[in-house]
């Protein structure tokens, strides 16, 4: 417990050009407050503007010389912060109480004086009044856009419906694109900025039509306000806001807007739907606006319900495993060399799920780690087992993500299952993202090193997506390069697209580093990496990727082939005898 030895006390100003009124009043309140004083307009006006952080109250005569009472309420209407003060009359004439009122006054005290005990009481009740109204003006208003706090808004929204359940709102969510970026690129004064800005065009748009605003988050802002047939001219105000201070192609704003006639859900869970639309506008040029639909609640449900169903299939094992098989092209006959473990979701009452899906949800909502860890477990039992059958062993690939290398445990794990298994760390092959190494690149080095000194091979996976690789391959610790379908797609014999690979082919030479080619789909596609001197295809061309039971086929062909291949090398080698 805190022992007080003084109580704090609020401070009151006394304004009254007659020294024997001044003198009573600060007898009287002295008692339980810090006094000031004040003998005409214009001392009481400067000590105000002087103590306005810690006055809580001002007694104001109104017949002074020099300045009066009412001149001196005028000057304090003029100052926002000036006219948070309250001010208690002092008069004796029943029509100034009125006039006084009117300029802003909070009460007034009659002349001559009450009881001490009376005048006590209306300047307690008149802090009180003032404290609580700045308590709720701070848990009401958000401090830099002066819209409602996200708290004050829902409860607002929802008052507002219990008095209008007849009303048709509109409940929207309005979302700056990339605000991180334009904070760096141009300071945090400047990110301020748009979104007083942002704030201002909605307070314009709410002089037309009712409605209220709440900045949800550090860029997102929510909206409930009457229904309307259209939000372009929404954008529209609040770009022309931003206009004065972004150049036109930094302005990025989207809107989702989730119309609820009937009212028929929580006031809270209309303004998640809007969020969704909102956020269906990612990636998507030229839409600004985004209207919930019966699409949109289907696509909400499915993603719920997959959620929901995660830990069941990964406990029942629904999540199967699929190898996409990689061949190497080096010499005259393609052989197996190794495969990419895939992840399929074959749901017991939903189906074969395409992972395009599920990955991105999962990724989102932070289960992707747990989903990759399944992967590599069953990826590495899949190398003993065919070890196991086959005698012989083939190397897998997994992904490992950006989340993944993030955590301080993923070596250990990683190790563990190799070790479980009884398989070698050479043949359990780890693709990472090229992204994730510009992301955060000496990070990624040294775990990289780590994982090399263990003996684990490093695949970049998905080469040519991201923007620094090119002036960072000779210092990055990686195996093999994946090469991004994106650039196979469209390779023609002689076209800009081939000789783009051919480029890339010839630095990875260079630097002795094999290169992988995903999304081989046609012989023509494979005739000229093979010319360019590609090491290693992966894609339809050779086969989708397959459960280990079909996976299985692969192999043996792959056993049978190099048999004959090591016959005829064989028998060469005696007919040159």
């Amino acid at each position: 417990m805190i022992r007080r030895d003084t109580e704090f006390k609020r401070t009151v100003l006394v304004v009254d050009d007659e020294d024997v009124n001044r003198a009573l009043l600060g007898a009287i309140i002295e008692q339980k407050y810090n006094v000031l004083y004040a003998k005409n307009g214009k001392e009481a006006l400067d000590q105000i503007k002087q103590n306005a952080d810690g006055l809580s109250l001002v007694l104001l005569d109104i017949l002074m010389p020099e300045m009066d009472g009412y001149e001196v309420l005028g000057e304090i209407n003029k100052d926002s912060k000036l006219k948070k003060i309250p001010v208690v009359v002092l008069t004796s004439e029943k029509s100034a109480e009125v006039k006084s009122l009117e300029l802003g006054a909070a009460d007034f005290l009659s002349k001559p004086y009450d009881l001490p005990e009376v005048i006590l009481a209306r300047v307690q009740h008149s802090i009180q009044l003032f404290e609580g109204n700045k308590i709720i003006q701070a848990t009401e208003n958000d401090a830099l856009t002066n819209l409602y706090t996200p708290e004050f808004f829902f409860e607002y929204g929802h008052q507002y419906d219990k008095r209008h359940p007849s009303h048709e709102m509109d409940s929207i969510v309005i979302d700056f694109s990339r605000f991180h970026l334009l904070n760096e690129l141009h300071g945090r004064e400047t990110g301020d900025e748009v979104l007083i800005k942002i704030a201002d065009g909605i307070r314009e748009i709410f002089n037309e039509i009712f409605g209220i605003a709440c900045r949800h988050d550090a860029d997102t802002f929510y909206l409930y306000t009457k229904h309307r047939a259209e939000y372009t001219s929404v954008i529209e105000k609040i770009t022309v806001k931003l206009i004065s201070i972004l150049k036109s192609q930094e302005i990025r704003i989207r809107m989702g807007v989730y119309f609820d006639k009937a009212h028929e859900i929580p006031f809270e869970s209309r303004f998640d739907r809007a969020l969704q639309a909102c956020n269906g506008l990612r990636n998507k040029h030229g839409s600004a606006v985004a209207i919930y639909d019966e699409e949109m609640h289907q696509k909400e449900m499915f993603a719920a319900r997959l959620l929901e169903d995660f830990d069941t299939a990964i406990r029942e094992k629904q999540f199967r495993v699929y190898f996409q098989p990689k061949y190497n092209i080096t010499g005259d006959t393609p052989l197996l060399s190794s495969s990419e473990a895939l992840i399929r979701w074959i749901h017991p009452e939903l189906g074969f799920i395409r992972p395009d899906l599920f990955i991105p949800l999962f990724e989102e909502n932070g289960l992707v780690q747990k989903l990759d860890r399944y992967v590599w477990k069953e990826a590495a039992e899949q190398i003993k087992k065919w070890r196991d059958k086959y005698g012989i062993t083939k190397p897998v690939s997994v992904n490992v993500s950006r989340v993944d290398i993030s955590d301080p445990d993923m070596t250990d794990y990683i190790c563990k299952i190799v070790n479980e298994n009884e398989i070698s760390s050479h043949d359990y092959l780890l693709e990472i993202t090229e992204s994730a190494y510009t992301d955060n690149s000496q990070q990624i080095i040294d775990i990289v090193n780590n994982l090399r000194n263990k003996g684990f091979r490093i695949e970049m996976d998905d080469f040519g997506s991201g923007y620094s690789s090119l002036n960072m391959l000779t210092t990055l610790p990686i195996d093999a390069l994946k090469l991004d379908k994106g650039f196979i797609n469209n390779i023609a014999h002689g076209n800009k697209e081939m000789r783009m690979v051919e480029l890339i082919l010839e630095i990875a030479e260079f630097l002795k580093v094999p290169v992988i080619a995903e999304g081989v789909e046609t012989r023509e596609q494979l005739e000229l990496l093979k010319i360019a001197k590609c090491d290693v295809i992966q894609g339809y061309y050779f086969s989708k990727p397959l459960p280990p039971e079909e996976f299985n086929a692969l192999i043996e062909k792959d056993i049978e082939v190099r048999k004959e291949l090591k016959a005829k090398e064989k028998e060469k080698e005696q007919k040159q005898r």
